[in-house]
């Protein structure tokens, strides 16, 4: 834990949000459990933790959806790849059905 501890308030207008936000993210576990101190009903946050906390989710979001985007354009590809070969083995029977018979048979 990093730096002086300050009131909801305080942590509330450093983030531009209410105190009802900072509850519910505490709440929700956006705020981690090391980044405050709780005496009864108060709460004592380090603003320095808290923001490199809520960063840190903040870069781990970004890179779960790259990973998600990336899993979806190789899905996509290799569906693609898949209908493609269907494709041709398609026109490979259909070729083998139109192709003239011999009249040798």
């Amino acid at each position: 834990m990093n730096g002086p501890f300050v009131p909801i308030e305080d942590l509330s207008k450093h983030f531009s949000v209410s105190v009802s936000t900072i509850r519910a993210w505490v709440r929700q576990g956006h705020i981690p459990k090391n980044t405050y101190i709780k005496v009864g009903n108060t709460y004592r946050f380090s603003i320095a933790d808290v923001s490199s906390a809520l960063t840190n989710q903040h870069d781990n979001v970004v890179s779960f959806n790259e990973a998600l985007n990336r899993s979806a354009e190789t899905v996509m590809a290799d569906g693609l790849e898949a209908q493609a070969e269907v494709d041709q083995s398609d026109e490979h029977w259909a070729d083998m059905f139109t192709a003239p018979l011999d009249d040798d048979v």
